[in-house]
């Protein structure tokens, strides 16, 4: 079960990228699709996979368990063995422009938005930058790492972490909410992972799309967390109150409090 989980959007530099460039694009998300039982994140296993030129666009590997998961800023990610969901694609953005990297972050979301809501009739949002949450209570979250060669961004591993079975959540993650704490049934992890690959194939053809990463932006913005009501944020030693705007293109959180200010992730604490 998922006590603390992959989120929120980081870039990963690298020197000499496998790239392939000319991986099938046209591969659906979840082809192959790789099932570990034990793993020390999914993420790290995937981007070995790329890297050895095992695995190109597609490649979905599940884990029961991760024991060195990646989280927020550098943060562990904790699960229980096979109560979770705990996935990580390879997607080929070799065609994409290295601005849209936020768009890739909200098609991401969205996708892992577009399963729960199957299951969450309400109160389900996406809080900046990528966590799901369901009313205060966190239900899941992404990170991604990218694989940029000369300036190109050609890969990205997109890591998602759901949480589908798990009742007891230790320390801060007692904010955190499961699937079957929400709607009182109990799930099969492998399966909301295969359902999770159709909305992340579809997202990702929405991206490609060529004006896929401003409508993404806009379908974001409509399942926003707290988006046009009042919040506290914390900025270095300073709290104040803000009004949600929104996010803009590059990933950037806009609040109004007097006047409209800009939040690189990482820079602001919510105070809920």
């Amino acid at each position: 079960m998922i006590g603390v989980l992959m989120n929120n959007f980081h870039v990963n530099f690298v020197k000499n990228s496998n790239s392939l460039a000319g991986s099938a694009v046209k591969t659906v998300i979840g082809t192959p699709f790789t099932h570990l039982n034990r793993v020390n994140s999914t993420n790290i296993y995937a981007m070995e996979q790329l890297q050895a030129k095992l695995a190109e666009h597609g490649a979905a590997f599940f884990a029961d368990l991760q024991t060195a998961g990646k989280g927020q800023m550098g943060k562990k990610w904790e699960s229980e063995s096979g109560q979770n969901l705990l996935l990580s694609v390879i997607l080929n953005v070799s065609t994409l422009h290295i601005g849209h990297q936020f768009a890739l972050s909200a098609a991401i979301a969205l996708a892992s938005w577009d399963l729960l809501s199957t299951y969450i009739p309400s109160e389900l949002t996406i809080k900046w930058p990528n966590d799901i949450y369901w009313g205060d209570r966190k239900a899941g979250g992404i990170l991604i790492e990218n694989q940029i060669s000369g300036g190109i961004w050609t890969y990205a591993i997109a890591g998602i972490g759901m949480n589908i079975n798990q009742t007891h959540f230790e320390g801060v993650m007692q904010k955190a909410v499961s699937l079957k704490q929400i709607t009182g049934k109990i799930y099969h992890p492998i399966e909301l992972a295969k359902a999770l690959c159709i909305h992340l194939n579809n997202r990702y053809h929405q991206l490609l799309e060529p004006d896929g990463p401003e409508k993404l932006l806009a379908q974001y913005h409509e399942v926003l967390y707290k988006k046009e009501q009042l919040v506290k944020l914390k900025t270095g030693s300073i709290t104040a109150t803000y009004c949600i705007d929104g996010v803009n293109q590059f990933g950037d959180l806009l609040a109004t409090a007097g006047i409209q200010h800009q939040f690189k992730h990482g820079t602001v604490e919510w105070i809920i």
